[in-house]
């Protein structure tokens, strides 16, 4: 299985990871403003942050397989962004001995992410493999987005 690098994470080209990164646009800025301000609002409550910031269900495009799933890697995108951003600024902020830990926690839980995401797309393989799996990997992305910003203030 091929890797490639994307942020600070490794990740294989199957399945949902590959079609993460073909979504059809880029997210507006407002879209990002939107998932910022909503995180920042959550950082204590991973479970609320989640249900309150991970939102394609609520959206229009959601009426089709196809927009949802589109949605969902908009909003991937821009929680990746953040989940990069925080992992940076915790780095910055520990030892080296805590960073090693850090990184190998990071990496558990990507090792995580992708059986967890990959199972979706493993086990429907029909055409809602596409969006449950773009939403597995938003969902678990923000889920843990909250929990290094939690460390950060730390």
């Amino acid at each position: 299985m091929r890797a490639r690098r994307l942020g600070f994470c490794s990740v294989s080209r199957s399945h949902w990871r590959l079609r993460l990164h073909r979504q059809t646009r880029k997210p507006t800025a407002q879209e990002v403003a939107v998932i910022r301000n909503c995180a920042a609002q959550y950082t204590d409550n991973v479970d609320e942050g989640e249900r309150q910031c991970v939102s394609c269900t609520k959206r229009p495009e959601a009426a089709s397989t196809f927009g949802t799933a589109d949605c969902y890697r908009v909003e991937w995108v821009i929680w990746d962004n953040l989940l990069n951003e925080n992992f940076k600024n915790l780095m910055g902020s520990l030892d080296e001995q805590q960073n090693a830990k850090l990184k190998a926690m990071q990496h558990a839980w990507i090792a995580y992410r992708d059986t967890t995401c990959n199972f979706y797309m493993d086990e429907i393989q029909s055409t809602m493999a596409q969006p449950m799996g773009a939403a597995c990997a938003t969902r678990e992305t923000a889920r843990r987005v909250l929990p290094l910003r939690f460390f950060e203030r730390l």
